[in-house]
């Protein structure tokens, strides 16, 4: 369920766009504080909005809001006011509802046993089939995203217990998630059966931490534990952390994207260091597409380890042939024809002593419409680049994700339209390879994709979607972008 509702001038960075990013702390005097720099460290998997929900004594704080995290959380009064010892935290990039205040996360709902804040990173695939049964047995939605159908699912179940509420709801929903949620006496953390969205275990002066990925742990200098594994339930209270384990047992489909784009490259995720694995694919990129180029060029900054990986195997020099600017935010960017044109070069720019007469290898982690793989080439071309050679760490994306990432629709993605050597054309290089899907496997899993059971979530790759898409097979997608366009 991908609701796709942002303007195309916002999109047109050519990526796929992160989907969430959650954070909570059970049992630490300054939980709020140590959530907001978990969620600043989480920042790159939401840029729109953030939030936090904390506990004290019977109440519960909230400061929400659309912005960034230290936008949001830079003012002592504010962090004063998030008073407790107990929090959930949350970063948002709309894949499901816009971006407007009443969608901001975490929600935050009054039931019989008191309250509950949850954050949510992914998409139930069923979440408007839900939302449409719940309205017309009475439920008043107060946001547009399908994160609050568990909260209707909850609310209307039979049981009495808070924890066998959830699990009644969660066995309701399909879809890919990792989930964050506080009561007043409890931490909740959930991943989906499958285990397709990210969620870790740390500790910190024997506090629990839940965290979408570990970058986040050592910000507050946390120790990882453990990763909260695929259809696990950790309950976290006074006496401690308990798992429960509600789902049948499925075979593990982490998504390949985590190692190719979305993830930090200093996290570790599912026991992997993701820059060395970004190196990895580098070097597999070398060996299955060698070219006769001078440098090797990387597209900063997500295909800066691949870049490396590249090098390293090929034996080509490595070189800063673009640099980035780093303090351009959407913000800056109006929406003007001559802007939006310009777009590519207010956050890059050729640098051209290292450019000028050389053949050079372009490395970035993918390309989805082309739209800056293009301005890219152009840039390298007018800096006097006398061959550009594009290598992509990764596979085509030729499939819609509706897992909790937000791509365009498939007849939007370059590689569902045209062949490689036409995107080339496209693009404008002399030469166009990307990563075939068994070099992908080979650097991740350490193995050649396995046909019959894949090791990983690579629908966008391959279109083998492992949760069924229940609101697209009933035609409810049409009816979801209506309701949710704002």
């Amino acid at each position: 369920m991908d609701g796709h509702i942002l303007p195309d001038d916002i999109r047109d960075d050519g990526r796929p766009r992160d989907e969430c990013g959650v954070f909570a702390v059970f049992g630490h005097v300054d939980a709020a504080a140590h959530t907001a720099l978990g969620l600043h460290a989480l920042q790159h998997r939401g840029q729109e909005s953030a939030g936090i929900v904390s506990y004290e004594q019977g109440h519960f704080n909230t400061h929400c809001g659309l912005g960034l995290v230290g936008d949001m959380f830079s003012s002592q009064n504010v962090m004063e006011r998030l008073a407790g010892d107990s929090a959930v935290g949350h970063v948002r990039y709309s894949t499901t509802g816009s971006t407007i205040l009443r969608n901001v996360q975490p929600l935050f709902a009054e039931f019989s046993f008191g309250g509950l804040a949850i954050a949510h990173n992914g998409n139930f695939t069923n979440g408007y089939s839900l939302r449409r049964e719940l309205v017309m047995r009475g439920a008043i939605f107060q946001s547009t995203t399908d994160t609050e159908v568990l909260i209707h699912l909850m609310a209307t179940s039979s049981y009495h217990a808070v924890e066998d509420r959830m699990i009644d709801a969660l066995k309701q929903i399909e879809g890919a998630y990792s989930m964050v949620a506080l009561t007043n006496d409890t931490v909740f953390g959930v991943r989906d059966p499958l285990g397709v969205r990210p969620l870790v275990i740390g500790t910190l002066d024997g506090a629990m931490i839940l965290a979408s990925e570990t970058c986040a742990l050592d910000i507050i200098g946390a120790e990882f534990v453990r990763d909260v594994r695929p259809g696990e339930l950790v309950v976290i209270d006074a006496e401690g952390l308990h798992s429960v384990s509600p789902f049948p047992p499925a075979r593990h489909r982490f998504c390949v994207f985590e190692y190719i784009y979305f993830a930090r490259p200093d996290s570790v995720v599912e026991g992997s260091g993701v820059y060395d694995v970004r190196k990895r694919i580098g070097a597999e990129l070398a060996r299955e597409a060698p070219v006769d180029a001078d440098i090797v060029v990387p597209v900063p900054d997500s295909g800066t380890p691949g870049a490396m990986g590249y090098a390293v195997e090929s034996g080509i020099p490595y070189d800063l042939g673009i640099i980035r600017n780093h303090y351009v935010g959407r913000t800056f960017i109006e929406p003007t024809d001559q802007i939006r044109h310009l777009g590519v070069r207010l956050k890059h720019n050729a640098n051209r002593a290292s450019i000028a007469g050389k053949k050079i290898v372009l490395v970035d982690d993918s390309i989805v419409r082309g739209t800056t793989s293009t301005k890219i080439v152009e840039m390298m071309r007018s800096a006097g680049a006398a061959e550009v050679h594009m290598r992509i760490a990764s596979p085509p994306i030729t499939n819609s994700c509706y897992y909790g990432v937000d791509t365009p629709e498939k007849e939007k993605l370059l590689a569902a339209r045209l062949e490689i050597d036409e995107i080339a054309d496209t693009i404008g290089a002399d030469s166009l390879v990307y990563l075939s899907i068994d070099g992908l496997y080979r650097a991740t899993a350490g193995e050649p994709r396995d046909n019959e059971a894949p090791q990983f979530c690579d629908a966008c790759l391959s279109g083998d979607y492992p949760i069924r898409l229940v609101d697209l097979e009933d035609g409810d997608i049409p009816a979801q972008l209506s309701l949710l366009a704002e």
